[in-house]
């Protein structure tokens, strides 16, 4: 195995969800039905909540980008800057992520992507290695 790429991202959790709370938000695009609803359904009591899980999945399409990006140093970028939309977290029945590619970047993002999700108090985390 070859590592083309490594991206990570860290969010603050209480500010991404005010983020998500503001009408017109960025956020209000970028994450499919199925992440909604897998956000939704982990535990609630949970401090954070639905929030906390859609941070670590927003981490989750950065790193994405940034390890894509990585592997395409010094080369042109292949599509535009909104993409994360095609860019989703989907779990196993045991909660393990993995990364699920949608039009033009599946058709352009070449390698296997291999996701770690973590949190820690108000801060949730992707790392991302992107692999041939």
């Amino acid at each position: 195995m070859t590592i083309l790429g490594v991206g990570v991202d860290l969010v603050h959790v209480p500010s991404f969800a005010d983020q998500l709370d503001l009408p017109g938000s960025r956020f209000a695009g970028v994450f499919t039905p199925g992440e909604r609803r897998d956000a939704r359904d982990r535990d609630p009591s949970l401090r954070g909540g639905p929030a906390r899980h859609l941070a670590a999945r927003w981490a989750a399409k950065e790193a994405v980008v940034k390890a894509w990006s990585d592997s395409l140093h010094g080369s042109p970028p292949v599509t535009g800057d909104d993409v994360w939309h095609l860019v989703e977290v989907v779990t196993d029945a045991w909660g393990r992520p993995r990364i699920r590619l949608h039009g033009q970047v599946a058709e352009h993002l070449r390698g296997d992507l291999h996701v770690s999700l973590s949190h820690d108090g108000d801060y949730a985390t992707a790392y991302v290695v992107l692999s041939d």
